[in-house]
């Protein structure tokens, strides 16, 4: 089945840098885009920024434009989140996502577990 496995979380000085990654299992990765979302306390899950399942194309919410880079290897099945100039406010549980179809009329999103990104002096 399908499995997405989020690593790299902790807790960053701001200024600091992360990269997380995530490892994707049970479907044909290559073939699929990515995307990464997060979420802080007490507010919606937003999108952080996503990938096309070639890796030649990307799009970043405007909050991390600049700052977060997300990237992918196919040959390992892994897509990552490098995260600079970190701030107070990127604290929050990030998670990986893709959607693949279930039917003719319907996508299904699936998820990682999370990793928690700590930004605190």
């Amino acid at each position: 089945q399908v499995r997405l496995v989020e690593s790299g979380g902790g807790l960053v000085q701001p200024g600091g840098s992360l990269r997380l990654s995530c490892a994707a299992s049970g479907f044909t990765f290559s073939s699929v885009a990515m995307s990464w979302y997060r979420q802080a306390p007490e507010k919606d899950r937003e999108l952080v920024g996503r990938i096309t399942s070639d890796g030649g194309s990307t799009n970043y919410a405007d909050s991390v434009k600049g700052r977060f880079t997300i990237s992918r290897d196919n040959a390992k099945n892994t897509v990552y989140l490098q995260m600079n100039s970190l701030k107070p406010e990127d604290t929050a549980i990030y998670y990986c996502n893709t959607r693949m179809p279930v039917s003719i009329t319907t996508l299904r999103n699936y998820w990682g577990q999370g990793t928690q990104v700590t930004v605190s002096s």
